[in-house]
């Protein structure tokens, strides 16, 4: 849980031009590969709700994290990101204000993927759109 909100808190510092290196420091020894693997049940669940479109920027993201040139910095900011995005609990409740609940998700999907474009590789992007491939296809054929 404290990693959760370690990395919560780095997403916000650097939205809000903050220093994270303190916040970095204590994530010496986090196992980021078992964090990435965690995350993606919950993306994958997530983009059956939202959409192809919607979750493909989440996939990005979660490829770069997983991927071994990332720094500890951006893999904080981008699980910090995966798990704000997924979680039920909003700054901006969904249900409450419906479509404007969705501005503070996507505010920070924008800001961490405008951070990590220089990641995002030819073939991040083909593990992604492969992954979106099976996921969608599967739920066509369920709806044929």
């Amino acid at each position: 849980m404290i990693i959760t909100i370690i990395c919560l808190t780095i997403l916000s510092y650097l939205i809000k031009g903050k220093d994270v290196q303190p916040l970095v420091e204590k994530l010496k020894g986090v196992r980021w590969p078992w964090r990435a693997s965690r995350s993606f049940k919950h993306i994958k669940h997530y983009a059956h709700k939202a959409g192809r479109v919607t979750v493909r920027p989440l996939l990005l993201a979660y490829y770069v994290l997983t991927d071994t040139d990332t720094t500890t910095t951006e893999k904080a900011m981008i699980y910090g990101c995966l798990l704000y995005v997924v979680m039920p609990v909003s700054l901006i409740p969904r249900s409450v204000f419906k479509v404007l609940g969705l501005v503070d998700e996507g505010a920070a999907i924008l800001f961490v993927i405008k951070k990590i474009s220089n990641k995002i590789t030819p073939e991040i992007e083909a593990k992604a759109d492969a992954t979106l491939d099976g996921w969608f296809e599967k739920s066509n054929i369920a709806n044929t």
